[in-house]
């Protein structure tokens, strides 16, 4: 049997977001709209971070979006930097596609348990015992894990590109999410051999739970990030990546949605469907340990005061060796050109 290469809950850390009062907040956003400007620099904010953090980079001409399309934008907007609110890994994969940029983030102690799931010389011996396979990681892993890939996949765009490579009879090596490995090998019928890591926010739903949830709401319908387990999945009326969730909950007919995801995508459900209501997925039931209890704990390290403290700073650089930062580039090329539906 494969190691398990999910986080125990005493690895998670626990992250209590700092109070700031109204006033407070209105000087760190307006503190922050001067630096960018001086910085020339344009913030690229992931749907799970703080609600005052999503709302600046729309304001201030940047984005909300997906890790697919926050690489994209930084590498096409014209800014000389790029602050990128997030995950480690998104930083490093801003700095791989725009590697004459400069890339801060509030914090670089925000981690992601895949990433940290995946340890680098650990995946390339797997890689190394398994060399007829095609190689396919996911976005959610390091640098050098990337270098190691022939692929690199979004939730976005990751069912597609497995389609298309199991149609030309490439056998795949996946990592490191299991869950959404296993979700996209059972809609493809691809041959893959599965990474065992997973996500400490998606892997807590619980099916029992969340069946109990939707008989008491009986009219809603379900929306489930592919990173959950497979019996979360299979009762979801809509599977896909976070923009996928917010689409869907914009063309569905219902008024009430239960959310199985991390609850920071709540600012952008409600503000494009205010007239809805959304509710958190369950996280408790048996076996719960709640390690992050629908919210992941690094996504909260991104706050208005780092964020702030971060552009007045020179340590919150992120730095990729471009030897190989060249190597990351191929497979993420890859993915980037792979033709839209």
């Amino acid at each position: 049997m494969r190691k398990d290469y999910s986080l125990p809950a005493a690895q998670v850390p626990v992250h209590q977001p700092a109070t700031v009062s109204a006033a407070e907040r209105a000087l760190l956003k307006d503190e922050i709209r001067d630096r960018l400007a001086a910085l020339d620099a344009v913030l690229v904010a992931h749907y799970y971070v703080d609600g005052d953090i999503q709302d600046l980079a729309q304001e201030t001409g940047g984005c909300v979006a997906d890790s697919l399309e926050m690489a994209r934008f930084g590498r096409d907007h014209p800014a000389s930097t790029l602050v990128v609110a997030g995950v480690r890994f998104m930083g490093e994969t801003a700095k791989i596609l725009s590697p004459d940029k400069r890339v801060l983030m509030p914090t670089l102690s925000a981690e992601c348990s895949l990433d940290i799931g995946c340890p680098p010389d650990e995946f390339e011996a797997f890689t190394q015992a398994h060399p007829e396979r095609t190689v396919v990681v996911y976005a959610n892993t390091s640098v050098r894990v990337k270098a190691l890939a022939d692929w690199v996949v979004t939730s976005s765009v990751g069912l597609r590109i497995i389609e298309s490579l199991a149609a030309r009879g490439e056998p795949i090596l996946w990592a490191p999410d299991k869950h959404l490995g296993a979700y996209i090998q059972r809609a493809t019928g691809a041959d893959m051999l599965l990474w065992s890591g997973a996500c400490v926010v998606h892997e807590e739903f619980k099916f029992q739970a969340l069946k109990d949830l939707m008989a008491v709401y009986p009219d809603a319908a379900v929306l489930a990030h592919p990173e959950s387990p497979a019996a979360v999945l299979d009762i979801a009326d809509r599977v896909g990546s976070t923009s996928q969730i917010i689409q869907a909950s914009r063309e569905l007919p219902h008024d009430t949605f239960i959310v199985a995801t991390d609850r920071g995508i709540f600012h952008q459900l409600r503000k494009h469907s205010p007239d809805k209501r959304f509710i958190e997925a369950p996280t408790a039931g048996d076996g719960a340990t709640c390690r992050s209890c629908a919210h992941c704990p690094w996504m909260a390290m991104n706050e208005l005061r780092t964020l702030a403290e971060s552009l007045q700073r020179e340590d919150s650089e992120v730095l990729v060796a471009p030897a190989l930062g060249a190597k990351a580039m191929a497979p993420l090329k890859r993915m980037l050109d792979f033709p839209p539906p």
